[in-house]
C-alpha cells in the first residue's frame, strides 16, 4: 500500500511507548521509573476519552452509502487500537512489577491484603477507621435499580456470597482525596507501602459487617467516558459558564468507551457489569492486572530518597536581567527570553507583579488556558485591578478537563473588577500573550510577553517552554490587534509580524516553505526546521514533500504524534523526524526557516494540527534579537544532536534509539549547561 501519512491515533500510540520506554529504562532513577508508568496511564487515560471516543463514534453511527467507506475504516482502526493498548497494558504491568522487585533491593516494600505485617495491623485498621471509611462511598448493586457510575472512576467490585448462597454485588469506590500510596511504619529498616485499595479490601469485613456472608471476593474496575462534545451542541439559550457546567455535567455521564478490569474477575461479574455499565463494543474492554488508575503513580511520594530520583537543578537566572530592579525599565532597553524550566518562572510573574503596583502602568491585557490551581499570576492579576489598573483576561473556558477551575478563577477575576472575555464563537483561545500599557510623561508605550506555554506555575517546573519579553512596539501593537478580535470577533486584522491562526497561519507558512523551495531552484540553501508536540495537519505535511522533492532539508523535532512519513523515496527524502522523551515535557514550539542566511524564527503556541490552524486563536511570534535567535538555534542543534534520549520515527521501525557510544549528548542536561554557562 502507498501510504502517504501515518494514522494519528497509532502515532499517539507509538509516542506513549516512548513515555514507557523511559519506564523500563534502567538508567532512570527507579522513583522517576515509577512516575512514568504515571504518566503512560494518564496518557492513556486521555487518549480513550478523547481520540478513541471519536474513532468509536464513527465506527458506531448507522451506515449509508456516504459514510460505509468511513465507518469500515473506524472499524478496522478500533481494532488496530484495542489491539496495540492491550499489548502496550501488558508491557506496562511487567515493568511495574520489575520496578517493584528493584525497590524492594532498596528496602521500599508495596504489600498487599495478604502480605499484612503483625506490627502493621493496628496501624492500618486505625487508618481504615479514621481516614478511609470516612470518605468511602458503598453502593449496593440491584437488578431493577438504575446506578450512577458517572465520572472516569475506578472502583472495587465486590462479589459477596452470603450463607444462603445468595449473591449480591457492590461498588466500593477508590476515594480520590486520599493519597492512593499510604507509607507504613518502617519495619527492619525497610520502608513498607500499601495501596488504600488493598486496605479497603484488608477491612472489607468491616465494610460489610451488617450481612451474614461466607466469602467476599473483590476485584478493580475502571470506566472511561466520551470527553469529546462540541460546546455548541449545548442550549444557546443558557449562559456560557452555565454551558461549560452542563458540557462537564453531560462528559461525566457520556458514553463509556473503555473498561478495564481486572483479569482474575470471575465471568459472572464481568457480565453483569457489561449489562449494568452498558458496554456496547467489546473492542472497549481492556483486560488488566490487580490496579487501575496507575495515573496516580505521578505523584508518587519521594520517601526521602533523593538518591533514586533526578537531581534537581537550581532554575538559573536570565542572563542581564535582574529580577529585584524594575523589570520593564530592563525590558525597555532590550528583549529578554525566558526558557523554562531551566530559567526561573518568577521572572513572569514578577513582570505581572511589578505592573500591578507600577503608578505608570495603566492596563494589563492577557490570554490564560491552563492555570495552576494557586496561581500567582492570578493573584497578581487581581492586584492590578485593586489597584486601579484596567485588566482584561481572556480566560478559556473550554480547555479540556480545567474547565471548573477556569470557572472559578473567573469568578475570582470578575469579583476583583477584571474585565472578561470568554472567547470566541467556534473557536479556542490558545495564545499565549500578554500588553501592558505604561506611560512615561504623556508617551504611551507598550510591553508584553509571548510563549509557547501556559501561564502556569506548576507546568513551568517540568515543561520546556519559550516566552520572548519585549518592548518591540512593531511586534506589541499587533498583540493590541488580536486583543481587538478576541473583543469584537468581526475584526479581521492583517500582520506584518506576527502569524495568527485562524486567518494566516495556512498562507505565511506556505509562503516561507515556497520561499525555501524557491532559494534552492536558485542554488542556494533551503532548509526548515519545526519543533513540535504534534504535526498532524495533511495540508502542511503535503507542503513538506513538495518541499523535500525540491531539495529543501527538513528536520522535524516532534515529541507526539506525527503523520508525516519522513525518508521515503519519491516523497520525502529529505525529511528526517525525531523525538526526545526524558526528564522534562517537551513543549515549546518553533519555527525556523533558512531564508538564505537571513534565518527567520518564529516562537509560537500552535501545533501545526488542522484544529491549531483552522479552529483556534493562535499567535506565532517572531525573534528579531540576535543574540535570543542565536540561543533559540542553539537549542535546537542540542536536541537535534541528542544521542541519548533521542528516537527516530518512521514508517515502520519506531522509537529506535539513536545512540553514539563515543560522545554522549542528552539534549535536556546539555541545555541546562548552555543556558548556565552563557551566564558568565
Amino acid at each position: 500500500m502507498n501510504l502517504k501519512y501515518i494514522n494519528r491515533e497509532l502515532s499517539w500510540l507509538d509516542f506513549n511507548a516512548r513515555v514507557l520506554q523511559e519506564a523500563s529504562n534502567k538508567e532512570v532513577p527507579i522513583l522517576e521509573r515509577l512516575r512514568f508508568i504515571g504518566i503512560f496511564s494518564n496518557n492513556l487515560d486521555e487518549f480513550f476519552q478523547v481520540r478513541y471516543a471519536t474513532v468509536k463514534r464513527i465506527a458506531d453511527a448507522k451506515t449509508s452509502i456516504k459514510n460505509n467507506e468511513e465507518n469500515i475504516a473506524a472499524k478496522k482502526l478500533l481494532a488496530d487500537i484495542t489491539s496495540k493498548v492491550i499489548n502496550l497494558q501488558t508491557e506496562s504491568s511487567l515493568i511495574l512489577e520489575s520496578i517493584e522487585k528493584s525497590l524492594k533491593k532498596e528496602n521500599i516494600v508495596f504489600i498487599n491484603e495478604n502480605e499484612v505485617l503483625e506490627s502493621h495491623k493496628e496501624f492500618l485498621k486505625d487508618y481504615f477507621i479514621k481516614k478511609i471509611s470516612p470518605a468511602l462511598v458503598t453502593v449496593i448493586l440491584s437488578n431493577n435499580k438504575l446506578h450512577d457510575f458517572k465520572d472516569n472512576k475506578a472502583f472495587l467490585i465486590a462479589n459477596i456470597k452470603l450463607i444462603d448462597n445468595s449473591i449480591f454485588y457492590a461498588l466500593v469506590e477508590i476515594p480520590r482525596n486520599i493519597s492512593r500510596f499510604v507509607v507504613l511504619p518502617k519495619n527492619d529498616n525497610k520502608q513498607y507501602i500499601m495501596l488504600i485499595d488493598d486496605i479497603i479490601r484488608y477491612h472489607l469485613d468491616i465494610v460489610f459487617s451488617f450481612f451474614n456472608y461466607s466469602n467476599i471476593e473483590a476485584n478493580m474496575l475502571k470506566i472511561t467516558r466520551d470527553a469529546d462534545f462540541d460546546i455548541d451542541d449545548i442550549d444557546l439559550s443558557k449562559s456560557y459558564v452555565k454551558k461549560i457546567l452542563e458540557y462537564v455535567n453531560k462528559r461525566k455521564r457520556s458514553n463509556p468507551v473503555r473498561l478495564v478490569y481486572d483479569k482474575n474477575i470471575s465471568t459472572s461479574t464481568l457480565n453483569y457489569l457489561i449489562k449494568k455499565i452498558k458496554i456496547t463494543s467489546y473492542d472497549s474492554l481492556i483486560p488488566g492486572g490487580k490496579y487501575h488508575h496507575r495515573s496516580d503513580y505521578m505523584n508518587f511520594p519521594d520517601l526521602g530518597r533523593s538518591d533514586l530520583l533526578y537531581p534537581k537543578e537550581k532554575s538559573l537566572d536570565i542572563k542581564d536581567l535582574k529580577i529585584e530592579s524594575n523589570l520593564l525599565d530592563q525590558i525597555s532597553e532590550k528583549d529578554f527570553l525566558m526558557y523554562t524550566p531551566y530559567h526561573s518562572f518568577s521572572y513572569l510573574v514578577s513582570i505581572l507583579r511589578q505592573s500591578a503596583i507600577d503608578p505608570s502602568v495603566k492596563s494589563i491585557k492577557i490570554t490564560l488556558y491552563r492555570l495552576s490551581k494557586k496561581s500567582n499570576v492570578i493573584s497578581s492579576l487581581i492586584n492590578a485591578a485593586k489597584n486601579g489598573k484596567k485588566v482584561l483576561v481572556q480566560i478559556e473556558l473550554q480547555a479540556r478537563f480545567d474547565e471548573e477551575n477556569n470557572i472559578k478563577v473567573s469568578q475570582q477575576l470578575k469579583e476583583a473588577g477584571v474585565d472578561l472575555i470568554f472567547g470566541v464563537k467556534g473557536l479556542k483561545v490558545h495564545s499565549k500573550i500578554c500588553l501592558i500599557e505604561r506611560f512615561k510623561g504623556n508617551k504611551k508605550r507598550f510591553y508584553g510577553f509571548v510563549s509557547t506555554g501556559n501561564f502556569n506555575e506548576s507546568t513551568a517546573k517540568i515543561y520546556s517552554d519559550f516566552t520572548l519579553f519585549t518592548s518591540n512596539q512593531k511586534i506589541l501593537k499587533e498583540l493590541q490587534k488580536v486583543f481587538d478580535f478576541l473583543k469584537a470577533n468581526y475584526k479581521i486584522y492583517d500582520y506584518k509580524h506576527l502569524i495568527v491562526s485562524p486567518h494566516q497561519t495556512y498562507s505565511k507558512l506556505f509562503k516561507l516553505i515556497d520561499n525555501e523551495i524557491s532559494n534552492v531552484k536558485k542554488g542556494l540553501k533551503g532548509q526548515i526546521i519545526f519543533k513540535l508536540n504534534s504535526f498532524t495537519s495533511y495540508k502542511l505535511v503535503d507542503k513538506l514533500y513538495e518541499a523535500s522533492k525540491s531539495g529543501v532539508k527538513i528536520k522535524l523535532l516532534i515529541r507526539g504524534i506525527c503523520c508525516l512519513i519522513p525518508a521515503k523515496i519519491g516523497l520525502s527524502e529529505n525529511i528526517e523526524v525525531k523525538s526526545v522523551v526524558d526528564k522534562y515535557l517537551e513543549h515549546s514550539r518553533v519555527y525556523v526557516f533558512e531564508n538564505a542566511g537571513d534565518i527567520k524564527v518564529f516562537i509560537s503556541s500552535a501545533d501545526l494540527m488542522t484544529r491549531n490552524i483552522e479552529k483556534r486563536v493562535e499567535v506565532a511570534c517572531p525573534i528579531y534579537q540576535d543574540n535570543l535567535k542565536e540561543q533559540i538555534l542553539k537549542t535546537l542543534s542540542i536536541s537535534d544532536n541528542d544521542n541519548v534520549k533521542t528516537r527516530k520515527i518512521n514508517q515502520s521501525v519506531q522509537n529506535e534509539f539513536i545512540s553514539n557510544p563515543k560522545i554522549a549528548i542528552r539534549s535536556q542536561w546539555d541545555t541546562y549547561t548552555y543556558f548556565k554557562n552563557n551566564l558568565d
